[in-house]
């Protein structure tokens, strides 16, 4: 048994690299049973799926894989493969994380979490509603791993000072003697005033002592159960909020940038998807969808009490709930008075924010107007803006020092520098990103998306408000267990090809797939900022799982109804697109002609 045992875990250790040389001969048969071309393509795809589920190889390195292997096999040249690599999608993300890096090198992401904390007040329900307020604004902005990593610091010293210091470990004792000492020792105020009065008073038979010391047990449990989840609803609501937050604006998640790229790369006509328009459609949903997961973590995990809210606190939370108060106080008093590289940064962030969204927001001519048809894109706006920070001084420029002939001639440093950049910066989701836009591409030049749209028949009777319910689940829950980036990358070139069979607008089914990725809430393993609050060692995964299966409900439930409301005039989703019915056309030039399915069951909603 002991040999068994010690076979297995060599067998363990050695996954990846049976994974990394199993999958090639596994999938053979991929190539044989499809014509050529087809074949080949779906044979590099579905090895890229496997490397990135299992992580046999890096994520970034498996996005590397189609330089290689498409020449290889005949699919793409590399002139058109290693282009993919810097499309103006890339650049855009890259200009949203130079901004973030800027922003966390003079901390004025903490700054602004702690107003924003000072404002929503120290209540447990209402310091619950900052954090997730404040982590999906950074969200929008910043990468969801590093918003949580951020906040959960916060959160932490917010806590030890409401409750003090968390030992899960602590056993509740069974006598009265041995419940004060606890109480003493690990600084828990979980006995109520009246509860202390009671358990020090003076001359009272045994009947009536075994009557307090009940009470004050039951007090005690109930005080502890209640702390336990007010600290895990503190921990679960920040991963929640970063992974909410970053589906609001097009450079807030990969995915997000991914559905932009390969719409480029499939209907290069469309034109209705930049940032202010994805933000008028996704922000909203943001803000309803934030909402609602704080009345559902608020009360499951109890703070927001229907029963007793009208019950009057006691002392002891109240000062804990001043304790806290005073924490959050210092530490924004430690950030000392606001520095001028701090309000320059603010300036051009408001300014990048600005900008992407009036440079073509649809409803009114934007900016780019003004400039030549075609031009200007969202990533020409954000590195310009980018470009600004890295010669922008950090200290505010005084005339005294050019008639001071005694003040040091030292060189004044930029707001950020190249350095900094280059280790701030996450590199390996551009290559992440190019790998996404290889890959669809080479389905576009293979005919594979033709070839898998052709296969699609039994889903050309699903009414599109029922597809778009399905797409969300299925995506949701295959993103639970694999990277949301590789997901959207496998998912996005099909539903683009069941949406030209159901002939609906391909962004009806696309929009929901890619948002559906986002919202990944049951497992630690689900998303890095599920990971990382999970890695506290407060949460345990039934406390993701219960708390997830209705947050990933209510992201389906809101997604649909979101695509079948305001979504529909801001996209134009009643109608099939002039840009989507050219590339019907080339679909159909290649495969017997079907019957068209209208678009009755959408225009009814």
């Amino acid at each position: 048994m002991a040999a068994l045992g010690a076979l297995v875990k060599k067998a363990w250790s050695v996954r990846r690299a049976v994974v990394l040389l199993g999958a090639p001969l596994a999938l053979l048969p991929v190539l044989l049973s499809l014509p050529a071309k087809e074949g080949r393509c779906l044979y590099v795809i579905l090895l890229m799926a496997l490397y990135w589920c299992t992580e046999a190889l890096p994520l970034a390195v498996t996005a590397l894989l189609p330089i290689v292997l498409f020449p290889f096999l005949g699919i793409l040249p590399s002139n058109k493969v290693c282009p993919q690599y810097f499309l103006d999608t890339n650049f855009l993300f890259l200009s949203g994380l130079i901004m973030a890096s800027a922003i966390e090198e003079w901390n004025l992401h903490r700054r602004i979490a702690l107003r924003v904390l000072m404002c929503v007040g120290v209540q447990p329900a209402r310091l619950i509603l900052g954090m997730m307020l404040t982590t999906s604004f950074l969200s929008m902005w910043l990468s969801n791993t590093a918003s949580t990593a951020m906040m959960l610091p916060i959160a932490n010293a917010i806590l030890k000072s409401l409750f003090g210091e968390k030992d899960t470990s602590k056993e509740m004792s069974r006598e009265n003697e041995e419940t004060q000492a606890p109480l003493q020792q690990n600084k828990l105020y979980t006995v109520p005033t009246e509860m202390q009065f009671l358990a020090s008073t003076e001359d009272k038979d045994l009947a009536e002592e075994k009557e307090i010391t009940s009470d004050v047990l039951s007090d005690l449990k109930k005080e502890e159960e209640y702390k336990n989840n007010i600290w895990k609803g503190f921990l679960i609501s920040i991963p929640y909020a970063a992974s909410i937050g970053g589906t609001a604006t097009l450079t807030g998640t990969a995915p997000n940038l991914i559905l932009l790229g390969q719409l480029k790369s499939y209907f290069p006509e469309c034109d209705v998807v930049n940032f202010g328009s994805w933000f008028m459609f996704a922000f909203p949903l943001m803000l309803i969808f934030l909402l609602m997961g704080w009345l559902w973590i608020s009360i499951l995990y109890g703070g927001i009490n229907l029963r007793g809210w009208r019950a009057k606190k006691s002392n002891l939370r109240v000062d804990a709930e001043a304790r806290a108060r005073e924490v959050i106080k210092e530490d924004y008093q430690k950030l000392g008075p606001t520095k001028f590289a701090e309000q320059a940064i603010f300036f051009f962030f408001c300014m990048f924010a600005v900008m992407l969204f009036s440079r073509d927001p649809k409803f009114i001519p934007g900016w780019a107007s003004f400039f030549a048809p075609g031009f200007i894109s969202d990533a020409v706006t954000g590195i310009t803006i980018v470009i600004i920070l890295f010669f922008f001084p950090s200290q505010k420029p005084s005339l005294k020092w050019w008639f001071d002939f005694k003040a040091p001639n030292t060189e004044t440093q930029p707001l950020l520098t190249w350095r900094k950049a280059q280790e701030t910066v996450p590199w390996n989701i551009i290559l992440l990103l190019g790998g996404g836009f290889a890959m669809a591409k080479g389905c576009e030049e293979s005919g594979l998306s033709v070839w898998i749209g052709g296969r699609l028949h039994p889903l050309e009777g699903v009414p599109p408000p029922v597809a778009v319910i399905l797409i969300t689940i299925v995506i949701a829950l295959f993103t639970e267990f694999a990277s949301n980036t590789a997901t959207i990358i496998i998912f996005l070139p099909v539903l683009a090809e069941l949406a030209i069979r159901l002939k609906v607008n391909p962004l009806y089914l696309m929009i929901p797939g890619t948002i559906g990725c986002s919202y990944a809430f049951m497992l630690p393993v689900s998303t890095p900022p599920n990971s990382i609050a999970f890695s506290s060692g407060h949460l345990m995964v039934k406390d993701m799982a219960r708390t997830g299966l209705l947050m990933n409900l209510m992201g389906v439930l809101l997604l649909s109804l979101a695509m079948n409301t305001w979504a529909k005039s801001i996209f134009q989703l009643g109608t099939f697109p002039a840009w989507a019915n050219i590339h019907a056309e080339n679909a159909t030039s290649l495969l017997p002609a079907v019957e068209n399915v209208t678009l009755s069951a959408l225009n009814k909603i």
